[in-house]
């Protein structure tokens, strides 16, 4: 099995403690089963830039109006990023310089609302972002949220109680996206229903962009005014965020994220970002995108025979989310049992119940190189891991891991 490590001989000699730290995150990738939604594996490419001379480079403001000097290289590079974002969803303007999808988010309401107006959102036990109001986050600190839930039987969003909560609240924005919705929101009823009661309407893309961008999802572009998203997750790029409007909030937008929200621009991030732009724009991403999702229902299916309680009954996208009550537990214990086994996810809200599932997708495993025949596999050792089999299980997962390096040689 081949992994990526540091440069080991300068690091190694400056900072041998560092070495070893760096090494293991690396190790610990490569010899488990990464299912965390939110994660991925960028190209060696991408990797490269991170570590680029655009680390050192400070460059505050946008291409051509810097407030430092030496910015030409860093100019080109910003311009070349944003052409490509704009060039791949089809965007009349695109930001790519927020360090979060959550930096983006604010940016977004930064351009738009005042402290607090009323935002309409996916409600946090329905699955939305810690961004779409809650108490700890500035988001519920400075505007008013309401949020919409899910119907109790289907588990799907609830349109009609969307715009029911629209006419009655009349909201300055409406937000959809969530952090563990596993089926494509209806981007054109959102748009109707933001028309009716004059309200922008803000897509949180951060999870299906990357699908977006392979043709395997439908575009919230042609229909939201802004659009957030994460670089990292399914588009497979370097950790950041970035932004997509249209032509008349281009300014808006761009004064939201500096000087209003942010500070210096990440150069080495941005640089590594138009290098995933770039790699997205290929067909073997339109291949990959469309794997990932393949991967995700066969996943998902297993799964549910198995016994575990599939959010939705399916997925459209990389993402899944299940309650393992009917195996007789909660998923914090389901998340423990799965960590023991070499398996890493996440919990998650539940809609209409206290305890918490678990969330998981197949973006990073698809990166690897796996197809449906290991998603079989990926689901026997899940109920094996889940009915408390874990020395066993952690053997195979270590085994099927190996198969599939993360970069191979």
């Amino acid at each position: 099995m081949s992994v990526i490590t540091p440069p080991t001989d300068l690091l190694r000699q400056q900072d041998p403690k560092m070495a070893d730290v760096l090494a293991g995150e690396a190790q610990r990738q490569a010899g488990s089963l990464q299912l965390i939604a939110a994660e991925n594996f960028c190209s060696p490419a991408v990797l490269a830039a991170l570590g680029s001379a655009f680390a050192n480079k400070y460059a505050e403001g946008y291409p051509g109006a810097r407030h430092h000097g030496g910015c030409e290289y860093a100019d080109l590079a910003e311009r070349v990023a944003v052409e490509r974002a704009m060039a791949l969803f089809g965007a009349e303007h695109a930001n790519v310089q927020p360090h979060s999808g959550s930096s983006s988010v604010l940016a977004a309401y930064a351009a738009l609302l005042r402290p607090g107006d009323t935002v309409l959102a996916m409600g946090l036990p329905y699955g939305g972002h810690l961004t779409h109001g809650s108490p700890a986050n500035f988001s519920g600190r400075w505007f008013s949220f309401v949020g919409y839930g899910v119907d109790a039987e289907t588990g799907l969003i609830d349109y009609e109680q969307v715009q029911e909560l629209a006419r009655a609240h009349r909201p300055k924005a409406i937000v959809c996206g969530s952090i563990c919705y596993p089926r494509h929101p209806e981007y054109s009823v959102f748009r109707e229903i933001a028309d009716e009661v004059g309200a922008y309407l803000i897509a949180d893309a951060a999870h299906p962009i990357g699908l977006v961008a392979g043709g395997a999802a439908p575009s919230p572009v042609p229909y939201a005014d802004i659009v957030c998203a994460t670089t990292h997750k399914v588009l497979r790029g370097p950790r950041g965020g970035m932004l997509l409007c249209t032509a008349e909030l281009a300014e808006r937008v761009d004064r939201a994220v500096f000087p209003f929200t942010q500070g210096g621009a990440q150069m080495h991030t941005i640089a590594a970002k138009a290098v995933a732009f770039g790699e997205a724009a290929g067909t073997a991403f339109t291949t990959y995108a469309h794997r990932v999702v393949a991967n995700a229902r066969t996943l998902a299916e297993a799964l549910e025979s198995a016994g575990l309680a599939v959010t939705t009954g399916g997925t459209d996208t990389h993402l899944i989310c299940a309650d393992p009550a009917p195996l007789g537990i909660d998923g914090l214990t389901a998340r423990g049992r799965l960590a023991a086994a070499g398996i890493v996810l996440d919990t998650c809200a539940l809609p209409y119940g206290d305890q918490r599932g678990i969330r998981f997708g197949t973006a990073a495993v698809t990166t690897q190189g796996m197809g449906e025949a290991e998603m079989l596999r990926i689901a026997a050792l899940f109920a094996a891991a889940l009915r408390g089999e874990g020395t066993r299980t952690r053997a195979a997962v270590g085994e099927l891991a190996g198969d599939f390096p993360p970069y191979a040689a």
